[in-house]
């Protein structure tokens, strides 16, 4: 506001993105209520950008499309793409993916707690279950505790290191055939069937009380986690935490999470919204963003600033934050995303919820997210 004096910007802020994209389809359809801007976050870029892309301005188009496109990693920025070439909004922050870890709880169990060593201990999803099985014999680990917080975080991390998660090329969902999906599922449904998780439903109640109660000892962690563990333990609790490279991601990484920008084509101040956009998403601002508050850049430029590189983070054992979720994003590549990820992915995290709540066989728990994926999607 300080540079465009007539300007004043108004931020409306929503807590769940569910009711919030509810409420935005129903604002597209009508075609009226829709705000300057609009957030699109990553559980549905993949709708906006097959079924709503002309409602949005196509930053694609702009005469500095180069430029802009220069800002962002080519995943990022083709993620935001229509097939025909329409970039529905620009990207805020990215969710390349660590291993976060208890140094004390592991230091307890006898396991080792530097963070290279560790790197190199688990650099396989086969050997982060090894790792877990040496914690759970542990006779001296912390009472009442778990290696990992849930199957779910297993699943969700190591999905998208496959060529594909839950979609083919074009978009289509294909779960049952994923390479993604059966390898993740391989290990995740394993963890789960030998007790290797606390099981908590993640971002519910219990869940959210598990991290000062020390219910956990890893969790995989997107650089945006980094900010919610330190809100749940409190300051008081830093240096307990510390971050550890993702399992498998020296041969492909992964990424949860990110939003974009997308300027609504019919709204009263489409030019001015777009120079907003534009700045907010700059490199310069996407620096800021992590220093300040942890939000990773989807901007290489912004992820190679020295700023970030050399960015550690004294909560987490003062572990080079920058440098970890940098050599993560630029090992991420494009998995193919569509409309559906947030319901099959919950259709699977729920089958697996059922293997270690109820001892459901993996193979009936698969069959049974198949079934929920089908009748979620409407196949």
């Amino acid at each position: 506001m300080e540079l465009h004096p007539n300007v004043t910007i108004k931020q409306n802020t929503v807590a769940q993105s569910a009711p919030y994209y509810k409420s935005l389809q129903t604002r597209l359809a009508a075609g009226s209520g829709l705000d300057d801007i609009q957030g699109l976050e990553i559980g549905f870029i993949a709708d906006v950008v097959a079924n709503h892309a002309d409602a949005f301005v196509d930053f694609g188009a702009e005469e500095n499309a180069e430029e802009l496109e220069a800002n962002f990693y080519d995943w990022k920025w083709g993620q935001a793409s229509s097939q025909d070439g329409k970039v529905v909004g620009l990207g805020t922050d990215a969710g390349p993916e660590a291993m976060c870890f208890r140094k004390d709880m592991f230091e307890a169990a006898g396991l080792p707690t530097d963070r290279a060593e560790l790197g190199e201990l688990w650099s396989t999803w086969d050997e982060y279950l090894e790792v877990a099985r040496r914690y759970e014999a542990s006779p001296t680990k912390p009472a009442d505790s778990a290696f990992v917080d849930s199957p779910a975080s297993i699943f969700s991390a190591s999905v998208y290191q496959g060529e594909t998660a839950y979609n083919d090329e074009d978009g289509n969902p294909i779960p049952e055939e994923s390479d993604g999906v059966e390898s993740a599922w391989g290990y995740a449904s394993q963890a789960a069937a030998e007790g290797l998780t606390a099981n908590l439903s993640q971002f519910g109640d219990e869940w959210v009380a598990a991290f000062p109660n020390d219910a956990f000892a890893t969790i995989a962690c997107p650089a945006w986690m980094l900010g919610y563990i330190k809100s749940q333990m409190g300051e008081d609790r830093a240096g307990v935490w510390d971050v550890a490279p993702l399992p498998g991601s020296s041969e492909s990484a992964a990424n949860w999470g990110g939003a974009w920008l997308g300027v609504p084509s019919s709204g009263k101040n489409v030019e001015a919204a777009k120079d907003l956009v534009e700045w907010l998403t700059a490199p310069e601002q996407q620096v800021k963003l992590f220093t300040r508050t942890g939000h990773f850049p989807s901007s290489p430029q912004a992820a190679e600033d020295p700023a970030v590189v050399g960015h550690v983070d004294e909560f987490f054992s003062g572990a080079p934050t920058g440098e970890i979720f940098g050599k993560s994003a630029a090992a991420i590549k494009r998995t193919p995303i569509g409309p559906y990820d947030t319901q099959i992915q919950e259709a699977f995290t729920t089958a697996l919820t059922d293997i270690a709540s109820s001892g459901t066989k993996p193979d009936d728990a698969f069959e049974d997210a198949i079934k929920a994926t089908q009748q979620a999607i409407g196949g």
